[in-house]
């Protein structure tokens, strides 16, 4: 059974193609877990937001008491890349001279709109609860964003990471960046100030090397928590249909080589038998596209889950489900 692939892990992502249940499976197994005694942090990094819906309750950035052991929270991307590029604006400023203070908000009001924006952002966020979540929980879950979102932001720690190191390791980076500071001098002269002196100079280098180092250690702890297979695990959902399964294959593919690993393959709203010829044909359809899917990921645990006959909603309903996981 599902908890099975899950019960020794203290973080688990369920992800996979929108619409397919992952909140539904991720308050489940919250419910379950919770039933055998832990804490449980549920997170919802979907920007549709579908976690107070499914729980009858609002929600929203603060942690909010949704059953006995379960405390749940909702992770707004925009508000969540607001607050990063503010924080990251202030730092700039601190490293840079006064006169130019102006063109850095320039910079960030633009940056707002820039592609990895959000990703970055949301990924601080999420090491952020991550690390906070295990100090305080027991198991620390994380509803997500459709497919190509999630990818995105599992893959930034590796991107970043490489990223940071480069600019530590090329001498020639911190040399131009002197280099830009020297060619403010003629104008600090014709503003009638004093060029900054050579010391000040040396003392941004150092503090933008510490900042450098401070992101590079942030980006490898959350490579580091992502990759560890005894304490994180992915859940993918789907349903038996074709672009699922295709989209669950790929994932799956991207997840692997990012050194996540996929604990199940959660197969959502099966349909049944016993109700009618066209179920019937659905079902036999639906096995066909199981068939695929388990002859291209040999090995991995492949969960069914039935289709009920009404939508789940509410702790109670959230409750039942949870039934069909132990």
């Amino acid at each position: 059974m599902l908890l099975n692939h899950l019960v020794d892990r203290r973080i688990l992502f369920f992800g996979g193609k929108g619409g397919v249940g992952k909140t539904t499976l991720s308050s489940a197994a919250a419910s379950a877990l919770a039933r055998t005694g832990k804490t449980v942090l549920l997170v919802s990094t979907d920007p549709a937001h579908n976690l107070g819906h499914l729980w009858d309750r609002p929600i929203g950035s603060g942690l909010v008491q949704l059953a006995p052991g379960i405390t749940g929270t909702e992770v707004d991307p925009g508000a969540t890349a607001d607050a990063h590029l503010s924080t990251v604006a202030a730092t700039v400023k601190g490293v840079m001279p006064e006169h130019l203070h102006r063109e850095v908000d320039r910079y960030f009001d633009l940056a707002r709109s820039s592609p990895g924006t959000h990703e970055a952002a949301m990924l601080e966020r999420v090491s952020e609860i991550a690390t906070a979540g295990l100090e305080s929980h027991d198991v620390v879950i994380f509803d997500t964003a459709p497919t190509g979102h999630t990818t995105r932001l599992l893959d930034l720690p590796q991107l970043m990471a490489a990223w940071t190191e480069g600019l530590l390791s090329r001498r020639t980076q911190t040399e131009r960046f002197a280099d830009a500071i020297k060619g403010l001098e003629p104008r600090a002269r014709r503003e009638g100030r004093s060029p900054a002196p050579r010391s000040a100079q040396e003392s941004r280098d150092a503090r933008i090397r510490r900042i450098i180092e401070a992101r590079q250690a942030l980006f490898h702890r959350m490579h580091d928590l992502l990759t560890d297979a005894e304490l994180t695990a992915f859940v993918v959902v789907l349903t038996a249909e074709r672009l699922p399964v295709l989209e669950s294959v790929a994932l799956h593919r991207e997840l692997t080589q990012t050194g996540l690993e996929v604990a199940a393959l959660a197969v959502n709203r099966r349909s049944p038998t016993d109700q009618g010829e066209f179920l019937a044909r659905r079902h036999a359809a639906e096995a066909e596209q199981l068939a695929s899917l388990r002859a291209q990921l040999p090995g991995v645990p492949v969960e069914e889950f039935p289709l009920l006959d009404g939508e789940v909603t509410g702790p109670a309903a959230v409750q039942r489900f949870a039934d069909l996981l132990p």
